[in-house]
């Protein structure tokens, strides 16, 4: 190699390798960050952008998401009773998309019966937003805060009767003290009701959920899943290990999310509303 031509190389290179930052703060152009749990790249992910968002808009890019109950339309679910969905509730505001849960005894609230609780719809809306593409395989990334509320702050993929329970946050849970609980679970519908179809685990944080923003992702293969905080894997799954449950094998559509769980105890009306506050959604395969 000639000696002039040194300098070029070495500085193509520093090109590449920087061509992956590791932050993780959302102010590097989303082609330009790996995911938190890789920084380096080396497992050579590609950012799947028609699933990965930054919220720096003036409104949700509907090429990318379903708001739950536009135009009066739900995918095939309202919400968990007494909270319904609200698409009112949906806003991008300072560079994140904060889904808003509130006490509304006036909304119009659907008359039917929720059979899981058997209860009705009322006194709180919440919301949900679901992404229009599906993923097969890969790492799912969010960096959040969770509502400081008795009211969930989750992120999760489903297809017809798989789901992945990336987690299901609950800021200021009244029931325990669960406001440092990082939950997940795996749910194969094919078999049954919610007791008797999955499973479930959890690990405790170091920080309260509700209290700042933090990063979580997930990496699913065909073999299992990861579980990440903060680019640190705090729990690792074998398909074996998660056995007759293992139901991961389809395209997942990701959820984000807010809903009352009647067993961590309702949120008070003087705190509402409050928001479940996403900075950016990231997806990558490899």
């Amino acid at each position: 190699m000639k000696k002039g031509i040194l300098p070029i190389v070495l500085w193509l290179v520093t090109l590449v390798y920087l061509s992956c930052s590791k932050t993780t703060s959302g102010s590097e152009p989303p082609e330009k960050v790996c995911p938190a749990s890789d920084p380096d790249n080396t497992g050579h992910w590609v950012l799947k952008e028609n699933m990965s968002d930054e919220f720096d808009g003036n409104s949700i890019d509907t090429n990318k998401w379903l708001v739950e109950g536009t135009n009066g339309e739900y995918s095939n679910w309202i919400g968990r009773a007494p909270s319904q969905f609200a698409p009112e509730n949906v806003r991008i505001e300072n560079g994140k998309l904060c889904l808003m849960t509130k006490c509304d005894p006036n909304y119009n609230y659907s008359s039917i019966i929720d059979t899981d609780c058997n209860c009705r719809y009322e006194k709180y809306t919440t919301a949900a937003v679901i992404s229009k593409n599906t993923i097969l395989y890969g790492y799912m990334e969010i960096k959040c805060k969770a509502a400081d509320v008795s009211i969930t702050s989750s992120f999760w993929a489903t297809s017809r009767d798989s789901e992945l329970d990336m987690f299901e946050f609950v800021g200021d849970s009244k029931s325990e003290d669960n406001d440092r609980k990082y939950p997940f679970c795996v749910h194969n519908w094919a078999m049954g009701s919610l007791d008797e179809n999955g499973w479930c685990d959890e690990v405790q944080l170091d920080w309260r959920v509700g209290d700042e923003f933090h990063v979580y992702g997930c990496e699913w293969n065909e073999n299992g899943l990861k579980f990440y905080a903060d680019g640190e894997m705090v729990k690792t799954v074998t398909k074996t290990e998660i056995g007759r449950f293992w139901c991961l094998t389809c395209p997942l559509r990701i959820w984000v999310d807010s809903e009352t769980f009647a067993w961590e105890g309702f949120p008070d009306e003087k705190d509402l509303p409050a928001d479940y506050e996403i900075e950016y959604i990231r997806v990558w395969v490899n």
